[in-house]
């Protein structure tokens, strides 16, 4: 008889515990207000700029409004800036990615030895990620690159050479050189935060076994790195598209376009030619930039993380 009542038990302590379905219905309630609020926060202004790029409006001229179509995307595609500022956006993303990968290895890799004053090196290192992008850009424009008065002009007058005035005649290498200065302190903090994580058994045996220190960075350090590199990448690339004070302090997009990014050049149509159609439009594609680009650096990440799961 013990065995026939057992099932029955078991049968009644399954219908007294609630499933997992039933067990996360509260919390899905009480987070329901929270992701509701985020996404009409995100999904109201995409629907007013997708709204905005289809239709003809302009602050100057309010009144003649209507549905547009295609024209703006049309117009803008087809506007002799559309595609240098596309240029100079990748070259910017490119330029300032090489620099700061580059440079952040190299810098995680010297503050991963032991010196006098390390504490205060590493404080010094990382100060430029913490300075507003306007000041940042006035900070090169009138005491770095002033061709007058700047720090470079005074040291290429030292060794006898003319000064150059760099965001006159070097404008988007200026640029470059002024978000790379910003950005790689960021780059260091993760890769150093990563290089920390290295085994010291391993370089051990790798020392023991004879691999000098070019052997040890190629065969062990940048392998190690690989995923910290590829986060680098993302975040940065993502963070990029969206650069402008850098511009507007220095340059304002010039001279001509030769420092006219997307984002810049949505300003350009949105806020110095009032046309708010022609902008939105630009805005929708860039956020379809940014979300392709995104997803091949997500895609990449995690081809990236499964190789070291898989090892």
């Amino acid at each position: 008889m013990r065995h026939l009542h057992l099932p029955m038990v078991h049968a009644e302590n399954e219908a007294a515990v609630p499933s997992p379905e039933r067990r996360a219905l509260p919390t899905r309630w009480l987070a329901m207000p929270s992701v509701a609020v985020l996404v009409l926060w995100m999904t109201i202004p995409l629907a007013m700029t997708i709204w905005y790029s289809f239709s003809r409006y302009n602050l100057l001229n309010p009144d003649a409004t209507g549905f547009a179509g295609l024209d703006n995307y049309r117009y803008l595609i087809t506007d002799p800036a559309f595609m240098p500022s596309i240029v100079h956006t990748l070259e910017l993303i490119g330029s300032v990615l090489g620099i700061t990968v580059v440079g952040g290895v190299l810098m995680a890799v010297l503050f991963d030895r032991k010196f006098i004053g390390q504490g205060i090196a590493r404080l010094f290192a990382i100060a430029p990620f913490f300075v507003m992008p306007t000041v940042s850009a006035l900070i090169w424009k009138n005491m770095m690159l002033h061709p007058v008065y700047g720090i470079m002009a005074d040291l290429m007058r030292a060794f006898g050479m003319q000064p150059v005035d760099w965001l006159a005649d070097y404008p988007l290498f200026s640029i470059i050189v002024i978000v790379a200065w910003q950005w790689l302190p960021f780059a260091f903090l993760i890769l150093f935060t990563a290089i920390q994580s290295l085994d010291e058994e391993q370089k051990e045996a790798a020392r023991i076994d004879g691999a000098g220190p070019i052997a040890m960075f190629f065969f062990i350090t940048l392998p190690h790195l690989r995923r910290a590199i590829a986060v680098v990448v993302m975040m940065e690339t993502i963070f990029l598209l969206s650069i402008f004070a850098e511009i507007y302090t220095t340059t304002s997009g010039g001279p001509g376009n030769a420092t006219t990014i997307l984002s810049y050049l949505i300003y350009a149509l949105g806020l110095q030619q009032f046309d708010v159609g022609l902008a939105s439009a630009g805005g929708i594609l860039a956020v379809v930039l940014a979300n392709v680009v995104a997803f091949f650096l997500v895609r990449m990440l995690a081809k990236n993380l499964k190789g070291e799961y898989d090892k």
